[in-house]
Order: C-alpha cells, then sequence, then structure tokens
C-alpha cells in the first residue's frame, strides 16, 4: 500500500535514527546552502545584473539547464524567491528557444554571459524546471510572465510530450510508445537517473488535464524501467541505457558513472513521496552492499554496472556517498544507516568539480531531513 508523504503528509527525517537533532539539521542545512550560494571561495550561484543569477558548472565554466533547474528546486524548498525569479530569469532570456525545432525548449549549456554553447535541450533540465515552476506557484503564487509560473511548467511539459505537433521538424523528449523520457529528443534510448516517477505522479495532478493519462502511465513505466536497467546483483544503473534496459556505450567504454549516481537519490525520493514500489528499494540494498563491502569509502572507480572497476577514478566521489545514503529512504538492508552515518559526516566538496557533488550533496540532505516537500 502507497504511504508516502504524498498521501499522509509525514516526511520521514532519518537523521533523528542516528540520534541527530532537529536542530543539528536544520543548521547544516542553511550552513550547506550559505555555502554554495554566498561563500566568496565555495560558492555555485553568482548574480548577473540587477534581476538574474546562475549556477555555475565549476567543471566546465558554463551554466546548464541542469544546474539552473536545480537551483530553482533549491531556492523554492528553502523558500527564497528572490533567488529563484534571479535564475528563472536567467534561464528564460539566455536558455530559452524562441524559434526553430528546439522552440519551446532549453539550449543544455551557455555560457556564463549567455551566449549558447548548444542548441538542443537536456530532458533533466526541463522536467525539473516543470517541478521547480509548479511548486513556486503553490508557494508564492503566480503573477506577470515570466512568473506566471504554473503557466510556464504546463507549456513546458506541452512541448516536451507534443513537440512533434507543435514545431515542424520538432521531436519530444518523452517516447510516445513507452512513455520513457529520452536522453535527448532525437535518441530512441533513455538515461535511467532521468526517470522520475515521483514528479510524474504530480505532473499528471497538474499537468494539461488531456495529459494525465499519459503522466499516470509514464510514473509507471518509468518504476519498471529502473528494474530492467538496473543490475541484478549490484543495483548499479547505467549512465545510458536503451529502451530495453541494455547499457548503451555513448561517450566513453565505462557504464556507472557521473549521471547513474542519481538514480539511488531518486529512488528514495519517490520512496519518501509515494512508496508505489517498495521493491525499488531492493536496488539501493544492493547498491549499497557492493560499496560497502568491495570498496573503500570515497575511493571510487569507473565501473561497469557488473560490478567491473575501471582504472579511472569516480570524478564525484562525494555525490555517490550522498545519493547512496539519500537512497536509504527506500531501503531495508543492513547498511542503510551507515550511509547516512557517512554522508552526515561528509563535508561539501572544495575546488573545481565541486558543482555537481554539492547539488546532489544538498538534494540528499534535504531528502534525509524530511525537508524536501511537495507543494501543490
Amino acid at each position: 500500500m502507497a504511504n508516502g508523504a504524498y498521501f499522509t503528509g509525514k516526511y520521514p527525517n532519518l537523521f533523528t535514527e542516528l540520534g541527530i537533532s532537529k536542530e543539528q539539521t536544520e543548521k547544516k542545512i542553511k550552513e550547506t546552502f550559505d555555502t554554495m550560494f554566498f561563500d566568496p571561495e565555495d560558492r555555485i550561484y553568482f548574480e548577473k545584473g540587477g534581476d538574474m543569477g546562475y549556477m555555475l558548472d565549476t567543471g566546465n565554466n558554463d551554466a546548464r539547464t541542469e544546474g539552473m533547474s536545480y537551483g530553482m528546486m533549491m531556492a523554492v524548498q528553502v523558500d527564497r524567491k528572490d533567488i529563484f525569479d534571479r535564475l528563472w530569469l536567467f534561464s528564460k532570456t539566455y536558455m530559452y528557444q524562441k524559434e526553430g525545432r528546439y522552440q519551446g525548449y532549453f539550449a543544455w549549456s551557455v555560457k556564463t554571459d549567455g551566449a549558447k554553447n548548444a542548441e538542443g535541450p537536456a530532458p533533466d533540465g526541463e522536467e525539473y524546471f516543470a517541478m521547480a515552476l509548479f511548486f513556486a506557484s503553490s508557494r508564492w503564487g503566480d503573477s506577470v510572465p515570466p512568473f506566471d509560473y504554473s503557466v510556464q511548467a504546463r507549456d513546458i511539459l506541452r512541448h516536451g510530450i507534443h513537440q512533434s505537433e507543435l514545431v515542424e521538424d520538432g521531436e519530444p523528449m518523452w517516447d510516445a510508445s513507452n512513455h520513457y523520457i529520452k536522453f535527448v529528443p532525437e535518441t530512441p534510448f533513455s538515461d535511467p537517473s532521468y526517470h522520475l516517477p515521483h514528479f510524474y505522479e504530480l505532473f499528471a495532478l497538474l499537468a494539461d488535464e488531456q495529459d494525465v493519462p499519459f503522466w499516470n502511465e509514464a510514473a509507471d513505466a518509468s518504476r519498471k524501467y529502473l528494474h530492467i536497467s538496473c543490475d541484478k546483483n549490484t543495483g548499479m544503473a547505467p549512465e545510458y541505457a536503451e529502451f530495453d534496459g541494455t547499457p548503451k556505450k555513448l561517450f566513453r567504454d565505462f557504464q556507472f558513472y557521473s549521471d547513474a549516481y542519481r538514480v539511488a537519490m531518486n529512488i528514495g525520493l519517490d520512496a519518501a513521496w509515494f512508496n508505489k514500489d517498495e521493491s525499488l528499494g531492493n536496488i539501493v540494498d544492493k547498491l549499497q552492499a557492493f560499496f560497502m563491502e568491495n570498496t573503500e569509502l570515497g575511493k571510487y572507480n569507473a565501473y561497469n554496472i557488473n560490478g567491473e572497476a575501471f582504472d579511472e577514478p569516480a570524478m564525484h566521489p562525494v555525490a555517490i556517498i550522498a545519493t547512496n545514503a539519500a537512497g536509504s529512504l527506500a531501503a531495508k538492508g543492513k547498511y542503510r544507516l551507515q550511509w547516512i552515518r557517512d554522508f552526515w559526516e561528509l563535508p561539501l566538496r572544495k575546488g573545481e568539480r565541486r558543482y555537481y557533488d554539492n547539488c546532489l550533496y544538498f538534494f540528499s540532505l534535504l531528502m534525509l531531513a524530511g525537508k524536501y516537500k511537495i507543494y501543490i
């Protein structure tokens, strides 16, 4: 029986199971947010002009829809409308495509001055944009464009499903036949970490009425896709996968790498919000056990999903610890509390590659504290 926070209104705080007080947790959340957004040395948020801001991918020196939408979700969760609006205005001004085959989409990468590095979109950014905008509409209310948040969110989702009907030569972000989100609109394969069934459950309540059945089916399909794409022994997901779940070789030889770390976190949040498929927790149990029994904390490699290690260090080791800990919201195995303890003791990453690690760190912190909430 589904018993997540959407149904009960109760968000589990797993830190309390370790004896960590709510006051300690709230202090850590505030300090983490302040570091990421305001610290002179370690911030990843930067303001531009009088009314805009961007999240800097410090490893690539650009702003990405992934990071922009992440920043918006962080801002709405901690009730910072000022930051949210700055990020959204930057996104609409510099990333939004007003014409061509990508009209209605957002260019996935731009320079910090707003010049586009690419024209095409990344669907994970669009789905986070839409969810953050719906939450903003509920928390703060809609106002004049582009701050009519719910209108903007519905437009994003409308294009995501119906782009081929709306735009000449357009390709949708979700496959119409299987309801899977695609890696990019033109590709007949997916990225398991893009699958957010907990978002799709809410889209079914908030998107255009004609698309309610699609989103309900997408939520079910994505939960099933996670089962077929994650390894049965290690719990690892590939970064990219065919529609039948088979790993897809794209940019590199190894399979379990940066994007894939998010799957455990996504399973955890789906469990916290909806908990419609408790068996997804078995994936996290296997993943937590693999790392606990085969690796040293923080010293990780690139892997194939069967656990075969490459002579290539993981680019984002902090992200692995954070997301494996967040997966404890769904896990029932013997290592679930140890991962939370290790994460609690883990500092934010510093240096050039801090952007991705620290974004997932903050999300995981909110989730485990019961502070990553639904606003509808």
